[in-house]
């Protein structure tokens, strides 16, 4: 149950990161303009609406890379159940057989 707790987390925050960076004025322009980005700009600024959204972006990268971290060690992988590759390694060595040297003779033998 934690993992899908951290799976919709991390998707929301995925969600709000490509808002945020679409939303950033890059050299050419970007979203924030043609969606009324002048407005933002009166209200605080150009120079700390710039801040702000780089700083929001960093957070949510760092936060979002931390989650994805966080929920492997959430995810159930059954108490009693030892490594799955080591179990596949011990059943195919029971079900090979062993190698068979080949026959060889010798010249003296015939």
């Amino acid at each position: 149950m934690s993992y899908n707790l951290f799976l919709g987390i991390i998707l929301l925050v995925a969600v709000i990161l490509i808002l945020i960076v679409m939303v950033q004025n890059p050299k050419g322009g970007g979203l924030s303009s043609s969606f009324g980005g002048g407005g933002a700009q009166s209200l605080g600024g150009v120079q700390n609406t710039n801040n702000f959204l780089d700083k929001t972006t960093w957070t949510l990268a760092i936060s979002m890379f931390a989650l994805i971290l966080l929920s492997n060690f959430s995810i159930d992988r059954g108490a009693d159940k030892g490594p799955i590759l080591k179990e596949t390694l011990n059943g195919i060595e029971a079900t090979t057989p062993a190698p068979v040297a080949p026959e060889t003779t010798t010249e003296s033998e015939q």
